[in-house]
């Protein structure tokens, strides 16, 4: 078992709601320039005949723009642990040109990873799941996602179509539910820290690791409920009266309103978060009966090259 941090946490990846009540600066709004070196990197692609996503970062040249995405990038890793890019004109382009722009973007930032056995780099968030089959995915419906982390060092949401009503994003920041758990609920922290069943996707027996993990002073954090229960459903392996409490409590503080910031992505809003800062979460929304009016937001799995190390007991994941 790796070493149990027992000290309170502190620095900018601690908030709440209150810390941006009258703060925005965790939105950024691209410069007519930028966007301009955008279209620029779409024409040049082009022009070579390269299409997403067989295409690297020196063919989706951003010169600019890549300093800000490199400020982003140690914002996510050191700073609040997320970012909004704002005011890319999604409506614009067609299907393909705005898959490759976010994917340019992407590579511009860090290096996108598959989310499924087909090896898709980028994922559509969208209400086209059918509730009666027990494989369709929360994100593949209009339900409530419970909050958590995905199995990569930064996830990427585009959206390109807003919802009728609802689909609400949220985010809580990890260190602060720490402190949390370490305040009031002392005798469970330790919990988090021993092995637990976990069913990572494209395993075929889902492997042992802790949820948290402190290494090189930094805290490593992977969570999904419902990976955890299935995961010792599948090893046969129960999970025990206290470690149902343990995870019941940290269900508990993770939902406290005065915890998270709610917004609402925008046609052309890109977010980033850090999969071990920041818990995420959606809320129900009604969407069009017309697939494609829908709801739609476009998901990117990144590995940063400034990404935390990990501990044996704590094997992260970078997509399949």
């Amino acid at each position: 078992m790796n070493k149990i941090l027992k000290s309170q946490l502190s620095g900018p990846s601690v908030w709440n709601a209150n810390t941006f009540k009258n703060d925005d600066n965790w939105i950024y709004n691209f410069s007519d320039e930028e966007l301009s070196e955008i279209d620029t990197a779409l024409k040049n692609l082009k022009a070579v005949n390269l299409v997403f996503p067989n295409f690297s970062k020196t063919d989706f040249h951003l010169p600019k723009l890549e300093v800000r995405l490199n400020e982003f990038s140690n914002e996510l890793e050191n700073g609040r642990g997320f970012v909004v890019l704002r005011g890319l004109p999604v409506h614009r382009y067609n299907d393909d040109e705005v898959n490759t722009i976010y994917y340019g973007l992407g590579l511009n930032l860090g290096q996108p990873v598959s989310q499924n056995f087909n090896g898709d780099l980028i994922g559509t968030v969208m209400n086209v799941g059918d509730l009666e089959d027990k494989n369709t995915r929360v994100y593949q419906t209009n339900l409530y996602l419970p909050y958590h982390t995905d199995p990569s060092d930064v996830v990427g949401l585009l959206c390109v179509r807003k919802a009728n009503a609802g689909g609400l994003s949220s985010l809580v920041s990890v260190p602060g539910v720490y402190n949390i758990l370490l305040s009031e609920f002392p005798e469970y922290v330790g919990l988090f820290y021993k092995q637990w069943y976990y069913a990572h996707l494209g395993e075929d027996l889902p492997s042992p690791t802790s949820l948290f993990a402190v290494h090189n002073g930094k805290l490593n954090f992977r969570y999904l409920r419902q990976y955890i229960e299935l995961g010792h459903y599948l090893r046969e392996h129960p999970l025990s009266p206290v470690e149902i409490e343990a995870l019941d409590i940290l269900d508990s503080i993770i939902v406290r309103p005065e915890l998270r910031i709610d917004m609402m992505l925008q046609p052309g809003d890109v977010q980033f978060a850090n999969n071990h800062l920041i818990l995420h979460s959606r809320t129900s929304f009604e969407d069009s009966p017309n697939v494609d009016e829908r709801r739609k937001l476009l998901r990117l799995w990144l590995k940063m090259d400034n990404a935390r190390s990990q501990p044996p007991e704590f094997p992260g994941r970078n997509g399949f």
